[in-house]
């Protein structure tokens, strides 16, 4: 039986997941991502896709992050007819987030289009309505449970600790080998989710390294968010906080409630203003099948962790513009997570110039995107076409963070019973990814490797 992986995204870079399996004639997509960050990687996007979408016989889908399911709406637009494969919390997620990608893409591209492009007419990579079509095709697989695949070939997912739904797929072929298809690796007692699950082994791996060169503070992220909010109710300072709105909101809003059950918190107003972030909560608060067990207590007691006193919830866009006359002391929590799309980067706008506000990071900024050059210390930054002073106080809660890093990863890898035959090494930017390569060489023996963009291995 012939098998090979070919690696056509996150391959060498941390965005843009797309890996594809054949196995005896059939093609097996694992993901299918949106390259993020820097022009160069934004315009991958519009590529061609590797092979003719249409010879695909299945997707399966890791996690509802842009990165692993982004490029969707376009590969079903150019022919994909087949299943797409996700757990029921990934394809609940996928209805919030696909239509809203689409919204934001439309909405730049009209823009661009008034404000001159050099793209004649700008396009959006697809429409919202591509977005609603490509939803037909999900299919639900729920964790634990068998189902077939193409080229004689099961699979079954595993709980990944990294966002609500997120999962490991577990491949089986026909001949008894199994591949490992590690998606994003979470953390170990990360609020609300489930730990990773442990695995006992697979002949073949592949495991991403976004933090694969380091390790997260062990500062506590309440203390750091605490001493922030304190510091704006002293100051009348705006905090803006660009935030992923599946995952990252959650956990903030989890953290709030604590502060407030432990009299910590200040009594400062603060506002949820994504219409993602507010359908991607309810969709946490009612997943009990994903819930850690202090989460399960917390629903059994009636309580609603996600839901703290002061928080407002905002979808509409007139509510959202209103925000601009509101003085501080608030707290504006928006997306996206990497300030380069989203309503925060019209809060951003309007409040980085002022010495007085705060501009809090709470997740990964790639490189290429606001987030990273705003972090990086930029002067100026652009925001929707003007150069803008940058003088706001610039804090990141470093300790948070939905990847494991590389301690993790080596304590998950540790509950292989037997070393993978091949260990794939994706998912990061160079030097993470070769950091953690040397490390899995030297700390356990195995064979890994960090595969090129557009690189095939049998296996």
């Amino acid at each position: 039986m012939a098998q090979s992986i070919g690696f056509y995204g996150a391959a060498e870079t941390v965005t843009g997941s797309r890996h594809l399996l054949t196995l005896d004639g059939k093609r097996i997509l694992v993901d299918c991502g949106l390259f993020q960050g820097t022009r160069d990687s934004r315009e991958l996007n519009w590529l061609p896709f590797p092979v003719d979408p249409v010879s695909l016989d299945a997707v399966v889908i890791t996690h509802a992050h842009m990165d692993h399911i982004g490029w969707l709406p376009r590969l079903v637009a150019q022919g994909y007819r087949g299943p797409i494969y996700a757990t029921p919390a990934t394809i609940g997620l996928c209805r919030i987030s696909l239509p809203d990608s689409a919204r934001i893409q439309e909405e730049d591209a009209r823009r661009a289009n008034r404000h001159g492009s050099r793209h004649q007419p700008a396009l959006p990579l697809y429409t919202e309505e591509q977005a609603f079509d490509c939803m037909r095709q999900f299919r639900p697989v729920r964790y634990a449970e068998n189902h077939e695949l193409p080229g004689g070939a099961t699979f079954r997912y595993h709980p990944a600790g990294h966002i609500l739904g997120s999962a490991f797929a577990e491949i089986f072929f026909a001949n008894g080998e199994r591949i490992l298809m590690g998606g994003d690796l979470g953390r170990y007692d990360t609020p609300i989710i489930r730990d990773p699950d442990v695995i006992e082994g697979a002949e073949y791996l592949v495991v991403e390294s976004t933090y694969g060169d380091r390790l997260h503070p062990t500062g506590d992220p309440m203390e750091a968010i605490e001493l922030i909010l304190r510091d704006a109710w002293q100051t009348g300072a705006s905090v803006i906080v660009p935030s992923f709105a599946i995952g990252r909101t959650q956990e903030l809003l989890y953290f709030f409630r604590l502060l407030q059950d432990a009299g910590r918190m200040p009594r400062i107003p603060v506002y949820i203003d994504s219409p993602m972030a507010v359908s991607a909560t309810r969709l946490y608060a009612d997943a009990k099948e994903e819930h850690d067990e202090d989460m399960l207590l917390s629903v059994e007691q009636g309580r609603s962790e996600l839901e703290p006193a002061g928080v407002t919830f905002i979808r509409d866009r007139e509510q959202s513009k209103a925000l601009n006359n509101q003085r501080g002391p608030i707290v504006i929590i928006a997306g996206s997570g990497m300030a380069n799309g989203g309503r925060v980067v019209h809060h951003l706008m309007h409040r980085i110039s002022d010495p007085n506000n705060i501009v809090l990071f709470t997740g990964y900024q790639a490189a290429g995107t606001l987030g990273r050059r705003i972090l990086d210390g930029d002067p100026e930054v652009r925001i929707l076409g003007q150069e803008v002073p940058v003088r706001a106080r610039i804090e990141q809660l470093s300790a948070l963070s939905a990847h494991a890093d590389q301690g993790e990863i080596l304590r998950w890898l540790g509950g292989f019973k037997t070393p993978p035959r091949q260990t794939f090494i994706v998912h990061g930017e160079p030097h993470a990814q070769e950091a953690l390569r040397e490390k899995i060489v030297s700390s356990l023996g195995w064979n890994a490797v960090i595969p090129h963009m557009g690189e095939t291995f049998e296996l």
